[in-house]
Order: structure tokens, then C-alpha cells, then sequence
């Protein structure tokens, strides 16, 4: 399953029967999972390949993918996923593995623990590995794991876009969940490294006009309620004085 099928069903192809070694190769694939499926009631499978190579829609009825790509922990490159993949796929996960020696665990540099890189890692699963043989900031940790246990059932809400998708680093990137059955969503917010802009404002989206929502900024523990038709006329404003930076904001209808 993860290797790069198209060689070799183009090697086994004749020149009037092009495609064919590629839909007996996926018919019987399909089929064997849904024979492991039938036996095997609640059995769970991820699709990771190399990351997420072969997330086509019919593999995405039968299994997940729990590793989205193999391009991991770099934080523009996961904003970049999150920001894309959520138009189409309600569950996936990347892995996590900061460093406290060699930066975003590949020695690519940079600080792999802080709240920025952390949250762009952020997604419906998560797996994370810390080498607690060196030194650590525990309560960071603690702090921002927190934070995903709890906001982490937003991503099954209905996602909003609140910016042009951008992987420069002289932009800021912003999305939105939201779950109108229960009241809640989430907003996340980030100023990227060369942003010469200090703040902004983002319009919220699939919010009941007529009701009142309470409003919590996770890292000032600023409260306050606005209506929901402010905040889609008038938006959310952001401030992130630090670059990059990040901002997690929760809401709850009342």
C-alpha cells in the first residue's frame, strides 16, 4: 500500500488496454478491506502512506488517515495542511515529535515545544513523543495538551476558511470551526514569521445573528460576549504582538 503504484501499472498495461491493471489493483484492494471490515466489526484502519498519498474517496469510506503527511512538524507546512485538508476530510492526525535538542525533531531548527509550533500541529488525533531524558518545560506541555484535549472536538465541526490559503511567511492564516448543534466552535489565528502586521480582523461565519456568545482568548483568559451577527458583520479582532504567534479563541453560545 505505500509504495508509488502507477509504474507498475503502467508496466503491465498493453497500449489498448491502458488503465486496466489499475482498476483490478484497486477493485481487489477495495474488496480485501471490506472482507477485513466484514470479519472484523469496529476495525479500525489509517491509510497512512508515506503520509497522506492515498486518501482517495473510497479509501476515506473504509480507514483514516492518522499520519496526513510525511512532511511533519514544521509549523507553516501544517498550517498549510489543516487549512487545506479540512475542506474534505472531517478526521485525520500527524504526528508530533518535538525536540529539545534539534528543533522540529528533524533538526530543521526552531523551537519545537513553544505554543506556536504546537498549535499549527494541531488536529482531530494527535501523537506526540517527548525525551523527557532532557530538560522540558512540563507545565508548557501540560498547558498546551490541555488545550487540544479540549478544543479538539470542535474539528468535527463545520469549517470556515477566514483567510486566502498563503504558505509565505509574510502572512497571517486563520480558520474556523464551528458546531452549531452544540453552540461551540473555535477560531485559530496565526502571524507567521516575516508578518509585519501586529493584528487583524476576521469576520466568524455560520453563527445564529440573534443569539449571544461568550467569548474566551485561551491565552489572556479575556472574556467577553458579543452577538453572532457582530461577529460576522464586524468580526473578531486579533492582536498578536510576537512573531510568530498564535491565537486559540473559544466560543459557546449562551
Amino acid at each position: 500500500f505505500n509504495i508509488d503504484p502507477l509504474p507498475h501499472w503502467q508496466a503491465n498495461d498493453t497500449p489498448d488496454r491502458v488503465g486496466i491493471t489499475e482498476n483490478k489493483y484497486v477493485v481487489g484492494y477495495l474488496a480485501y478491506w471490506d472482507e477485513l471490515l466484514r470479519r472484523h466489526p469496529g476495525l479500525r484502519i489509517d491509510s497512512c502512506a508515506s503520509g497522506g498519498r492515498r486518501n482517495d474517496l473510497e479509501t476515506l469510506r473504509r480507514a483514516v488517515p492518522l499520519l496526513r503527511s510525511d512532511y511533519l512538524f514544521e509549523p507553516v507546512g501544517q498550517q498549510c495542511h489543516t487549512y487545506g485538508l479540512s475542506m474534505w476530510v472531517p478526521f485525520y492526525g500527524t504526528g508530533y515529535c518535538p525536540s529539545n535538542t534539534v528543533g522540529w525533531g528533524w533538526g530543521t531548527g526552531g523551537i519545537s515545544y513553544d505554543p506556536y509550533t504546537r498549535r499549527s500541529n494541531m488536529c482531530p488525533s494527535n501523537i506526540a513523543c517527548f525525551d523527557f531524558r532532557e530538560p522540558v518545560d512540563d507545565q508548557l506541555i501540560q498547558k498546551l495538551y490541555r488545550e487540544w484535549i479540549e478544543v479538539a472536538p470542535n474539528f468535527f465541526g463545520d469549517y470556515y476558511p477566514l483567510t486566502e490559503y498563503s504558505g509565505s511567511n509574510n502572512d497571517w492564516i486563520a480558520w474556523q470551526f464551528d458546531r452549531p448543534e452544540e453552540g461551540t466552535g473555535m477560531v485559530q489565528v496565526f502571524r507567521r514569521t516575516e508578518s509585519p502586521f501586529f493584528g487583524g480582523r476576521f469576520r466568524l461565519r455560520g453563527l445564529d445573528p440573534d443569539a449571544e456568545y461568550k467569548i474566551v482568548n485561551m491565552d489572556a483568559d479575556e472574556r467577553e460576549t458579543r452577538t453572532g451577527k457582530d461577529l460576522m458583520d464586524q468580526g473578531l479582532e486579533i492582536v498578536l504582538e510576537e512573531s510568530p504567534g498564535s491565537a486559540v479563541i473559544e466560543y459557546w453560545k449562551k
